[in-house]
């Protein structure tokens, strides 16, 4: 026999769920107090162009686990992203985008349509990296500078990074004066000009 009146659990489900999908601007607001905007640059050794250093860029929610409905709806909200702990013992989880293509037709286009307030400074200069890391700008010393420099404008400038930035440029510089001639296709000179939250120690090493 069927019943009119859906269960207590299905009724908070749909509640969470219509309270993100169906408002924006409360996801924007909860982003802006909760979430973050990051790149975190850390050591590869397979990037050679750039000196052993690789660029992540990583959009964040945080919340606590008894809220964890709240960031498995954005999955739905944005149509990607997952959800991890932030460690074996913290009670904190994290909704993470860290895909180049999902960030950019999805994360970027939601915040474009509606900007964050708080943060939106750090935006603007994330979907900038982003992009230019899709068109393969970080491949290049010249280009990884460029973004590397935007990104320790981000999150208080860069004053919780590990690392300051002269070391990460040093060894991207170097590995542009030490390239082969033959690499060059055309006689051309280049001139190199020369993490966040203090809660997001979870993320790749912070620089």
């Amino acid at each position: 026999m069927s019943s009119d009146n859906p269960s207590g659990a299905d009724n908070q489900q749909e509640t969470v769920s219509s309270v993100l999908e169906l408002d924006p601007l409360w996801v924007v607001g909860f982003v802006d107090g909760e979430g973050c905007f990051s790149v975190s640059i850390h050591r590869n050794a397979f990037a050679r162009s750039t000196g052993g250093w690789q660029l992540h860029p990583v959009f964040h929610v945080y919340q606590h686990e008894r809220y964890r409905s709240v960031l498995e709806a954005l999955v739905d909200v944005f149509g990607c992203g997952r959800l991890r702990s932030k460690g074996p013992n913290s009670a904190v989880w994290t909704y993470a985008v860290d895909s180049l293509r999902e960030l950019d037709d999805h994360v970027l286009p939601f915040f474009e349509l509606h900007p964050p307030v708080v943060k939106a400074e750090d935006f603007r200069r994330f979907a900038a990296i982003v992009r230019a890391m899709r068109r393969k700008e970080h491949l290049t010393a010249i280009g990884f500078e460029r973004l590397v420099k935007l990104a320790y404008e981000m999150n208080l400038a860069g004053k919780q990074r590990s690392r300051r930035i002269e070391e990460i440029l040093t060894g991207s510089s170097e590995t542009a004066r030490q390239a082969p001639v033959e690499q060059t296709p055309l006689p051309t000179t280049v001139k190199i000009q020369s993490d966040p939250h203090g809660d997001m120690r979870s993320q790749a090493e912070m620089t």
